[in-house]
């Protein structure tokens, strides 16, 4: 998992706020998954924000947190979690401690997915769930992303009129690797977990996902933000 958001800790915050409608979307996605989800960890928590949203609106309790960034862990702390300094893949997952281990928003950002997914199906009880949420690779978002990563800036005449007016940080953007809805599923699989669901949620073209908040539906086929929920 990459260590490199100590320096954009603040910006990654400021861009969910001016980005509220996409924030909300995706915070409904994320909610969505977690009912039911018993005692949860969420890896990669970043500054907690989303943990914290959910807490508030949703009354989902999320308490334990890790996260490879100090300044992120730092804030999420003062935002109620536990965190514990470490990467996805460093990290040592208690058997059968949770019943929920959440990655939102960070796939894109593990380098070995397939060696966590393994570990989190070992450490998972009986009827414990890992829920994958992230931008597919496929996806409007993720064919953007890609294109600004290559090319080293939203600043081009390619992306012309096609980002929206409070784009994804670049930096971040440029230490992504994102994967297709297939390849998460594919390690899922192979790891053991054998029933699957999907939800969805930013439908609408990225010039136009913040203009109003969206609920989940299920499935993956048509959304910007997806999310994999696989039960041991």
């Amino acid at each position: 998992m990459i260590k490199g958001f100590d320096s954009y800790a603040n910006e990654y915050d400021a861009w969910f706020l001016e980005n509220p409608n996409v924030l909300e979307s995706e915070v409904r996605l994320v909610a969505s998954t977690l009912k039911d989800g018993g005692k949860i960890l969420s890896v990669g928590c970043g500054s907690g924000l989303f943990e914290k949203i959910i807490r508030e609106e949703f009354g989902i309790n999320i308490n334990d947190g890790v996260e490879p960034s100090a300044s992120m862990a730092e804030i999420a702390r003062k935002r109620g979690l536990n965190v514990v300094e470490a990467t996805a893949e460093e990290f040592d997952y208690p058997a059968g401690k949770y019943d929920t281990i959440l990655f939102n928003g960070c796939p894109s950002y593990i380098t070995d997915l397939a060696t966590v997914v393994d570990k989190v199906y070992k450490a998972l009880p009986a009827g414990g769930r890992i829920v994958l949420v992230d931008v597919p690779k496929e996806s409007t978002y993720g064919i953007m992303y890609n294109l600004a990563k290559a090319l080293g800036t939203w600043h081009h005449p390619l992306l012309e009129g096609v980002y929206p007016p409070n784009p994804y940080p670049i930096e971040l953007v440029k230490i992504a690797s994102w994967r297709t809805t297939a390849e998460k599923i594919d390690l899922v699989k192979k790891s053991g977990f054998q029933k699957i669901e999907y939800a969805q949620t930013l439908t609408t073209h990225p010039l136009y996902s913040d203009l109003k908040a969206e609920m989940p539906v299920e499935g993956y086929d048509k959304g910007d933000y997806v999310a994999i929920i696989a039960y041991k």
